[in-house]
C-alpha cells in the first residue's frame, strides 16, 4: 500500500464522529496489520452496506429492507409514534428499551443558521401517518437545544389540529446525577418538571 493510500485512509477514518486524526491512524494501522482478518471484511462489508442499506419509505429509519424491521414488527403499538431528529436518536431510544412504539424521523432541526426551513425536514409525511384513527399520542423527543425546541414547537402547531395528544420527553436531573455537576438549565428544568415523590 503506498503512503498516499495510508493517508488517504487515515483522512477518510477521521472524518467519523469519535475519531480524530490520531485516533484515525491508530485504527488505520490496525486494520492494515490486521488487513485479512479485518481490512477485507471491513470492506466487503461497507461495500455491502452501501448497496444495500437505505431510508425506511415509513419512518426514515436504516435497514436493508423496506420498511424496516420496527416497521414491519406487529409488536409495536401504532397507537403512539415517537419523533425523533436523526436516525441515530432511534437506535439510542432502542438501546434502552423504554419505547415500544413507531417512530417518524424528521431529519434535522430547523436552523436559520443552517439554511434549515420546515420544507427540509419531513413534517407533511409526519401530518399523513398522524391523521390514520388508530394514531393517539405524539411523543416529541428531540434535543433541548434552541433548534430542537423551536422545531418541536412548530411540529407541536402542525400536529394540534389534528386532535392526538401531544407530548414531550421530561426534562432534567440524569439518573446517577450529582447536582453540584449540572448546568443551570438542567437544574432549572428539573423544578420545572417536578412531580409528586
Amino acid at each position: 500500500m503506498a503512503a498516499s493510500e495510508i493517508d488517504r485512509m487515515i483522512q477518510l477514518l477521521a472524518r467519523l464522529p469519535g475519531l480524530g486524526p490520531r485516533s484515525a491512524r491508530r485504527a488505520a494501522l490496525a486494520l492494515i496489520v490486521k488487513r485479512e482478518s479485518l481490512l477485507r471484511p471491513l470492506g466487503e462489508a461497507l461495500l455491502r452496506a452501501a448497496e444495500a442499506i437505505r431510508p425506511c419509505s415509513v419512518c426514515g429509519n436504516l435497514d436493508d429492507r423496506d420498511p424496516c424491521a420496527v416497521c414491519r414488527d406487529p409488536e409495536r403499538d401504532g397507537h403512539v409514534i415517537c419523533v425523533v431528529e436523526e436516525v441515530g436518536d432511534l437506535w439510542a431510544i432502542e438501546r434502552s428499551g423504554a419505547f415500544r412504539g413507531r417512530y417518524h424521523v424528521l431529519g434535522g432541526t430547523l436552523s436559520a443558521l443552517d439554511g434549515r426551513g420546515p420544507e427540509q425536514l419531513k413534517v407533511g409525511r409526519l401530518l399523513e401517518r398522524t391523521a390514520a384513527p388508530e394514531v393517539s399520542e405524539v411523543i416529541l423527543a428531540l434535543g433541548a437545544t434552541v433548534d430542537g425546541q423551536t422545531t418541536a414547537h412548530y411540529v407541536a402547531e402542525r400536529l394540534e389540529p389534528l386532535g392526538v395528544s401531544i407530548t414531550r420527553l421530561a426534562q432534567g436531573l440524569p439518573v446517577g446525577g450529582e447536582l453540584d455537576y449540572l448546568d443551570d438549565g438542567t437544574l432549572s428544568a428539573a423544578f420545572r418538571l417536578r412531580r409528586p415523590a
